[in-house]
């Protein structure tokens, strides 16, 4: 095999493999010693663990494709309520210091299109700053109506401490709630007018307990890294929460654009505010006591992406938290269920899912020293050892976000191929750090509060955004990020340096990775950035320009 590769190679290809490979002039001279094997055994345990969560992500779009006839069943509902019979719908929006986005979110929510005389509107807000009197005006314009607007049924509750988060803050909601079913809206969400309708039918099957609608993005061209953010986001909405939907195993409720059976909540247990993530611990609560969930692929709900690195890490560093968090609360119980055991092993790789986090950290440390002790391989091993390693681990995520812009764009997804080698440096390498550090405390019991995602109604190009408002630092963590990034930078030199070039192409991911989430990190607060979010309530066909 090496023979044939020598001979197919261009000439300069042909000294490097003769060099590194065929050269037979050392051989049986190296052998291996005590430190050897102290730093490969755990380089290749990580290297296999990960492969594993990589496989996972295959099986995913496997289970997407394989059960694709199911997804009909989700479109339109086997059964719906006459119009005399449509259920009393309690929207709940949670809000914590948005003074920017809440006007824009009540008035999405008061245009809903459902009978007003089943319909009611709760502005939960913890607010601590100036959103608690612009929050309070806006609902009491509303209310009386204004400019032509009929009076809406919408009211301002407020609470003086943060007890149990958003957790708390449904829960409390909920004692004078009428709603039999509850619709649930972040501050940075828009809800088509004709959201409700599309939603509330599906529950005419008594089993449904809730319904989730996917996520779209406001402000998608807004920047690179809103770009990228899209694609993170739309790969969990097409390929996971489609492949584990069409599949019949448990998935998730988002926290928001979704809707509940009031009675699913009770029964399950009721809002908890022991983790970060407290809509997928009452998500696994509820489908373990019976309740069926729906995915509804093609009712979208646009949302506001963060625009700022900092507020992009605090958003996936509390989903890592909380989802480990809710993992060991709640994987114990779903192991010992009746629930088939491919639904169980579901679970296990979506609640454990960032573990691999840490274990980047270990494969960081101990991948140059894997290089220089494996220098003495030869093609063979590499191709039987590294190279289905590779096609496992870091091949499967420009697979799994490729496939979802195909589903979502089959006219232009093609755009998407620019931004997947970023998508993979960001969302595997460049968030390493600050989710590691969330990851750790999930493990070992550090509580922490739930740090909300800023939001600033981003509109047009050239226009300021009130970013230092909200704007939080990250200490010392950009700086190790580029220490880090300095570290694989030195890696790229040695593997050029000693003619390793099949190591090349994934030592850059992580070198850009790194410095792009550390030096804007640390930039994006002396500068404003600004886009394009567009003006419209749905996305383009498909972003173009980088």
């Amino acid at each position: 095999m090496a023979i044939l590769a020598l001979l197919l190679a261009p000439k300069g290809f042909r000294h490097y493999l003769r060099s590194h490979y065929l050269d037979q002039t050392f051989k049986g001279l190296y052998h291996w010693n005590a430190f050897d094997t102290a730093m490969l055994i755990p380089y290749f345990i990580v290297m296999i663990i990960l492969a594993f969560y990589g496989i996972h992500r295959y099986q995913l779009v496997w289970l997407y494709f394989k059960n694709k006839k199911n997804a009909a069943k989700w479109d339109e509902p086997p059964a719906r309520f006459g119009e005399g019979q449509l259920p009393f719908v309690t929207v709940q929006l949670p809000i914590f210091n948005e003074q920017f986005v809440i006007d824009r979110l009540i008035d999405a929510v008061c245009k809903l299109d459902y009978p007003r005389d089943r319909f009611e509107v709760q502005v939960l807000d913890d607010s601590t700053d100036e959103t608690k009197e612009v929050a309070r005006e806006i609902v009491e314009r509303y209310a009386r109506g204004f400019a032509g607007m009929e009076p809406q049924p919408i009211v301002y509750l407020h609470r003086s401490n943060r007890h149990g988060y958003k957790a708390g803050a449904l829960d409390k909601g909920l004692d004078v709630a009428r709603g039999e079913f509850v619709a649930i809206f972040d501050a940075d969400f828009v809800p088509p007018r004709q959201w409700v309708m599309q939603v509330i039918h599906h529950f005419a099957e008594p089993e449904i307990g809730m319904v989730q609608t996917r996520w779209t993005h406001l402000n998608r061209n807004y920047s690179f890294l809103t770009q990228v953010e899209a694609i993170l986001l739309d790969g969990h909405f097409v390929l996971e929460h489609g492949g584990r939907s069409r599949a019949g195993v448990f998935f998730n409720f988002n926290g928001t654009a979704g809707m509940w059976r009031r009675e699913t909540i009770s029964t399950a247990g009721g809002w908890q505010h022991d983790t970060l993530t407290e809509d997928t611990d009452l998500s696994y609560r509820a489908q373990l006591v019976g309740w069926q969930f729906k995915y509804l692929q093609d009712v979208e709900c646009p949302a506001e992406l963060p625009i700022e690195m900092t507020a992009f890490k605090t958003q996936q560093a509390r989903w890592a938290k909380g989802l480990i968090q809710t993992g060991k609360k709640i994987l114990p119980r779903i192991l010992k269920s009746n629930a088939p055991w491919h639904t169980k092993l579901e679970a296990w790789y979506h609640l454990t899912a960032n573990i691999s986090y840490p274990l980047m950290i270990v494969l960081s440390v101990l991948l140059m020293p894997a290089m220089i002790i494996r220098s003495w391989q030869g093609l063979l091993q590499m191709l039987l050892i590294d190279f289905p390693l590779f096609i496992a681990s870091t091949m499967s995520v420009s697979t799994f976000y490729m496939v979802s812009q195909k589903e979502l764009y089959p006219k232009s997804w093609y755009m998407s191929i620019l931004y997947i080698p970023f998508v993979m440096a960001l969302g595997g390498v460049g968030l390493t750090i600050t989710n590691t550090k969330a990851v750790l405390e999930a493990l070992f019991g550090v509580k922490s509060a739930f740090a909300r995602t800023p939001k600033y109604k981003v509109r047009k190009k050239g226009e300021k955004t009130q970013a230092k408002v909200y704007r939080k630092r990250l200490g010392i963590v950009p700086w190790i990020e580029l220490g880090i990034g300095c570290y694989f930078a030195w890696t790229v030199y040695y593997a050029v340096s000693t003619e390793n070039f099949f190591t090349v192409p994934f030592l850059v991911l992580f070198v850009f990775g790194y410095w792009y989430t550390g030096l804007l990190s640390l930039l994006q607060g002396r500068f404003e950035r600004s886009g394009d979010p567009g003006e419209q309530m749905h996305e383009k066909p498909y972003p173009v320009g980088i």
